[in-house]
């Protein structure tokens, strides 16, 4: 998904809280934000991606601000708090009456840890919300692919899942262990070094990944979303290795959109923000499950929600 109007806003936005994160002396947290509106508006082009811009903000601040991991505090709070309703969120999937009933579970509840985000304009998240959005989690998603994602996953011996946020690791560690339980070698690869609330390899161990996954590895790079350019060989092995990838998170919807797929890939997150709301033609807030097969071509106009291609 190409940046829309709204974008610049929010980026903006973003960077102010970053930035009051990255250093508390006055002058030089000015100086680190006017370093990224500059940087901001050097490469924002109408054929961008968000993501890309979310990249090169996320950079420069950590560079100016002489801080590698602004987000540190927070990530580590999310972690705690996810781990917190880890219990409800796995007795709520273990309910399931099979197997089928599990794996839808297991999804939804790994999308309601998409919940934690810190800095989207318009957007407020509260670590008291979790156990609610659970309850809520199979009266929240607006597109349903789940059972299309279940048979392509059944066909699937190899899996790659795209991490995201931190704290969300932890509800994903519950869809690891059903995949596992279904036979499936899952492969998680989270970022190589901070960037934003974006899990990496200390994430992964501290809520317990590293124990469930087969494999985990880093992108090899610290992008906001997936810039395969920058990625490592050791994951573009295990990419084009991969029978089905689930990539977690609105940054990779934004750069796996604008991509030509060359295997099926699962979507999932919660739409947070207007612009891709409307891209996919759902309301602000709610969740989706899309099943991006190999011959769609993303483009941000296509309104995916009515796309034959996620069907």
């Amino acid at each position: 998904m190409k940046i829309k109007f709204e974008c610049p806003s929010c980026l903006i936005n973003r960077a102010c809280v970053e930035s009051e994160k990255a250093i508390a002396d006055p002058f030089l947290r000015l100086e680190t934000l006017l370093s990224t509106f500059t940087a901001i508006a050097i490469h924002a082009t109408v054929d961008v991606t968000p993501a890309y811009l979310g990249t090169i903000r996320d950079r420069t601040i950590k560079r100016v601000s002489r801080n590698p991991d602004p987000f540190r505090e927070d990530k580590r709070a999310s972690n705690e708090a996810a781990l917190k309703s880890v219990p409800q969120a796995r007795d709520y999937v273990l309910d399931g009456v099979d197997q089928s009933q599990r794996f839808r579970r297991a999804c939804l509840v790994s999308i309601v840890g998409n919940a934690f985000e810190f800095g989207i304009k318009g957007y407020h998240f509260e670590y008291e919300s979790i156990p609610r959005l659970i309850e809520a989690a199979e009266d929240d998603i607006a597109i349903d692919h789940i059972s299309e994602i279940e048979t392509m996953a059944r066909r699937s011996s190899k899996m790659l899942l795209l991490a995201d946020n931190a704290g969300e690791i932890a509800f994903d560690s519950i869809l690891i262990e059903q995949l596992r339980q279904m036979g499936i070698s899952v492969t998680v690869a989270v970022k190589a070094a901070p960037i934003s609330n974006d899990a990496t390899m200390e994430d992964a161990v501290e809520v317990g990944i590293s124990d469930l996954a087969n494999r985990v590895i880093t992108t090899g790079t610290d992008s906001v979303g997936l810039l395969l350019e920058e990625c490592s060989a050791e994951f573009l092995a295990e990419y084009e290795r991969a029978e089905l990838i689930i990539a977690k998170g609105m940054a990779h919807y934004e750069t796996l959109s604008e991509l030509k797929l060359a295997r099926p890939h699962a979507l999932m997150f919660k739409a947070k923000c207007s612009p891709i709301a409307s891209n996919l033609g759902v309301p602000l807030g709610k969740n989706v499950a899309i099943l991006a097969r190999p011959e769609f071509r993303g483009d941000s106009e296509i309104n995916l929600y009515n796309s034959q291609s996620f069907t």
